[in-house]
């Protein structure tokens, strides 16, 4: 293989997207370090959707059956109002007959997990938090917080929407809050209408409720409403859901009551349009840092899995030029991703409506289009990309 002199790479952020790049490149025969803000790794609490493309390339860095060992295989993706009538239902199991490969949930420690001990050597560093950097024509030194430095041939920002990398290279970035706020929690639960595999997603007015099983015993659920930023919750935050959710059919009182209060996080959601330009010079970026993605089409950890093997492919196949190779990755990529954050964010929007008419109107859009157009164009637009990455058809066992 021919680097040139790109080798050491360096990556800002230690999340699902900065840890699968650093898979894919060691398995390239890279030396990616990680660098972590925290002081401890972190993997968060909540659960994760992972469609069929997401576990292709899971099973291309040879991880698919390890999270297979506990997360849930889905087959049917439901959708209803509060009231408990049937919008659509996707039979995404049908997904392992025609990719190889199924739809899952998984807890995001799990998968986290998961890539953080498949790692090779010891490439992460806690308590590094990037802050600015400096390129030549050589490579990128970074330079941290606490006044440290570190030298590399490549820098990958990784870190998140509010990246510091994505911000130095451009200023700051222009992030729009969606108008509603998200809390998640985990409930440890068994419940006789959340069997195995189950994903259900209940729009009310002005507010929705999904839940997933993510492990046996164990639900993750979201409780999405309108209003302002910068919220904080107190005590009680429970009850609240409650009388949000009261009169809901189905189990969702019996999942809030059933999460310990402590669980609950709360956050504002934000995207952001899609950019012309994710890089300059010997630094690109990945993952929600370059391409946030609401998390109504359940793509975000999808499409970090996938910038990580795109990004090693290209820098492998650049040889000694891994300015263009950063270039090639980034016009692929953001042809990829720029639709999904589009159709992401006027999903929000359609799910956030509060006028009764207007209710009615996407209940009626939802019985007439879901089950077909939505689910073809999800097919399309969403799984097919991962037959790049797919090998001899393997069946995984719910």
């Amino acid at each position: 293989m021919a680097f040139g002199r790109a080798r050491r790479i360096l990556i800002a952020g230690g999340g699902i997207g900065g840890l699968a790049a650093a898979l894919a490149l060691q398995r390239k025969g890279f030396e990616p370090v990680v660098l972590e803000r925290a002081d401890s790794l972190r993997d968060g609490g909540a659960g994760l959707h992972i469609w069929t493309n997401g576990v292709l390339a899971l099973a291309h860095l040879g991880l698919a059956d390890k999270v297979l060992e506990v997360a849930p295989v889905q087959q049917t993706a439901h959708f209803t109002t509060w009231r408990g009538d049937v919008l659509g239902a996707w039979p995404v199991g049908d997904f392992v007959e025609r990719y190889g490969a199924p739809t899952i949930a998984v807890e995001r420690s799990v998968l986290h997990g998961v890539l953080r001990d498949a790692l090779e050597g010891s490439p992460l560093r806690t308590g590094a938090e990037v802050v600015s950097f400096d390129q030549d024509s050589d490579g990128v030194t970074v330079r941290f917080a606490d006044g440290g430095s570190e030298r590399g041939d490549l820098l990958i920002g990784a870190d998140g929407i509010h990246g510091a990398v994505r911000d130095h290279l451009f200023g700051p970035a222009r992030n729009i809050f969606s108008g509603y706020i998200a809390w998640r929690g985990r409930a440890p639960m068994e419940h006789a209408d959340i069997p195995p595999g189950t994903f259900n997603a209940v729009f009310g007015p002005g507010t929705r409720f999904t839940y997933y099983d993510v492990a046996p015993g164990l639900v993750h659920w979201m409780s999405v409403a309108n209003g302002a930023p910068g919220g904080r919750d107190g005590a009680g935050v429970r009850e609240m859901l409650l009388g949000r959710h009261r009169g809901w059919a189905g189990p969702v009182a019996d999942i809030l009551r059933a999460t310990p209060e402590e669980w609950i996080l709360r956050g504002d959601v934000e995207g952001r349009k899609p950019e012309r330009a994710w890089g300059k010079g010997r630094v690109t970026l990945l993952g929600d840092a370059a391409h946030p993605i609401t998390f109504n089409i359940g793509q975000g950890a999808c499409q970090a899995l996938e910038d990580a093997l795109v990004l090693a492919e290209h820098l492998e196949r650049g040889g000694s030029d891994p300015v263009a190779a950063l270039r090639r990755y980034e016009d692929e990529r953001r042809r990829r991703t720029a639709g999904l954050q589009r159709v992401a964010w006027w999903i929000g929007k359609m799910g956030a409506v509060e006028n009764p008419l207007l209710i009615r109107a996407r209940e009626a859009f939802m019985r007439k289009n879901w089950n077909t157009k939505a689910f073809q164009a999800a097919e399309k637009d969403q799984v097919a990309y991962g037959t790049r990455w797919a090998g001899p058809r393997r069946t995984h066992a719910a």
